[in-house]
C-alpha cells in the first residue's frame, strides 16, 4: 500500500471513529483508549510540563514513521519542542520527535504492536526515547539508543519503582501511581 493510499483510508476511518496505523508494511486499528488509559495520558504529560516546559507532549498525533516502508502511527504522546507540529497535516514528520509514549490497550493486538512492530518503527526513524507504560505487565519500559533500526538500550521497571528518561527528554517517573489505573 502506497502512503498516499493509507492516508486516505485513515481519514475516512477516522470520520467514522476508527483510527488506522500502518507500521511495517501493516494496516491496524488502534484500540479506542479507556478512561484509565487517558488518565496514564494525562499523568505523563503533566510530568513532562512539569520538568520540561520547554516541550510539549502532543497526544495521538499522526507520524511519519519508519525509513524504508512509509509507515503512519498515532502515539498515544510524541514529545516535541513546542511549535514543532504547526502547518503541517495530519501526519508529519518525526524529525523534531524528542520521545514517543504509548499506553498498553487491553486487546489483542497490544502483544506485537506495542512490544514488536513499534519500537522498531520508533528505532528506524531515529526517536531518541521511546516509553511504553505496559498495563498488562505493570511495568514501565524505556527504549534508547536507536541504532540501524533497533534500540539499543531498553530500561525496565516495576510500577512502583522510579524510572529516569534519559536524554534529550531529562524526565524521571515517580511510577506509583500507575498502579491505580490497571485491571
Amino acid at each position: 500500500m502506497q502512503a498516499e493510499e493509507f492516508e486516505r483510508i485513515a481519514a475516512a476511518a477516522e470520520r467514522e471513529g476508527v483510527r488506522l496505523e500502518f507500521v511495517h508494511g501493516k494496516l491496524g486499528v488502534k484500540a479506542v483508549p479507556d478512561g484509565d488509559h487517558d488518565e496514564i495520558v494525562r499523568w505523563v504529560m503533566e510530568h513532562c510540563m512539569q520538568q520540561r516546559p520547554d516541550l510539549w507532549l502532543y497526544p495521538e498525533r499522526g507520524l511519519k514513521v519508519e525509513t524504508y516502508r512509509s509507515g503512519h502511527a498515532k502515539p498515544d504522546g510524541a514529545l516535541a519542542p513546542k511549535g514543532s507540529f504547526a502547518g503541517h497535516g495530519e501526519w508529519a514528520t518525526a524529525d523534531r520527535v524528542v520521545m514517543v509514549v504509548e499506553v498498553t490497550s487491553y486487546d489483542t493486538d497490544t502483544d506485537k504492536r506495542d512490544r514488536e512492530d513499534k519500537p522498531r518503527a520508533y528505532a528506524e526513524t531515529g526517536i531518541p526515547v521511546y516509553l511504553l507504560i505496559d498495563r498488562d505487565a505493570c511495568e514501565t519500559l524505556v527504549y534508547s539508543e536507536p541504532d540501524d533500526g533497533t534500540y539499543s538500550m531498553i530500561t525496565r521497571r516495576p510500577f512502583g519503582k522510579t524510572i529516569s528518561l534519559p536524554a534529550p527528554v531529562g524526565i524521571t517517573l515517580e511510577t506509583e501511581p500507575l498502579k491505580d489505573w490497571v485491571r
